[in-house]
């Protein structure tokens, strides 16, 4: 994606960092300061963000390998963390973090290059034969937000640069987040009115940040970006640890 206007201000870094703070928000609300909803409604703005950042280091990355297996480790890693926010155990294996989820996206990222190097029949088998799996595969194994946020991590990737490839993404977003995903209700009142809207869909409002994308790094300090992927687990632990035995 090149940048076309000033409106195109963020590097990745800069949406990380974001990413992040809307996502402590949402896991702070299901921790240490539980019945502050406004949190956990930022925190919808998290998960797309990521996925989009998914993405582009996908598209990016000169080496699959490395960036897959950075990826999983920090997987593993976060299970634990996961565990104790999620579940208040050290195991629980009805629900796996959303880094497992990015991971099945990854592998079926890479069918879908290869059948774009084919040719356009192979690449739009790929898509679908990519679909079909990835959302099982996020389904069956439980992970974080599970087959539709794969899915979302699809969308990025297939209308990437293309021809009126904001359309695309805006509808997939209020196809996938705002009418799909089931989530807590948010009652919206206007004009002497109250609405009621899935809470899951104030997660399309995300695009407008992942709109402002330069298409630039941000920072090439390893050490940031390291500790960009530790701040998952790190933060997780911490909040499961205040919440569970100091709070409790």
């Amino acid at each position: 994606m090149k940048p076309i206007t000033k409106f195109q201000c963020l590097d990745s870094f800069q949406l990380k960092v974001f990413a992040m703070f809307f996502m402590l928000c949402d896991h702070m609300w299901a921790t240490v300061v539980p019945g502050n909803q406004w949190l956990t409604v930022i925190g919808r703005l998290a998960f797309p963000i990521f996925a989009f950042e998914i993405s582009e280091g996908f598209l990016k990355t000169k080496n699959f390998k490395k960036y897959f297996g950075r990826l999983f480790l920090f997987a593993l890693i976060s299970e634990i963390p996961f565990n104790l926010m999620f579940s208040g155990t050290w195991f629980y294996p009805y629900g796996q973090n959303v880094l497992f989820t990015f991971c099945i996206a990854l592998v079926f990222l890479r069918l879908m290059k290869w059948g774009k190097e084919k040719n356009l029949p192979i690449y739009l088998f790929t898509i679908g034969i990519s679909c079909i799996l990835g959302y099982s595969l996020g389904a069956l194994f439980m992970t974080d937000y599970a087959g539709y946020g794969v899915l979302t991590v699809f969308l990025f990737y297939i209308f990437h640069d293309v021809k009126f490839g904001w359309l695309y993404q805006l509808l997939g977003m209020i196809v996938i987040h705002g009418y799909l995903m089931s989530g807590i209700a948010l009652n919206i009142p206007f004009a002497g009115h109250v609405y009621e809207i899935s809470q899951q869909a104030v997660a399309v409002l995300s695009l407008l940040l992942i709109w402002m994308y330069n298409g630039k790094p941000g920072t090439k300090n390893r050490t940031l970006r390291t500790l960009c992927y530790a701040f998952y687990p790190a933060h997780m632990l911490i909040l499961s640890l205040i919440w569970l035995y100091i709070l409790n």
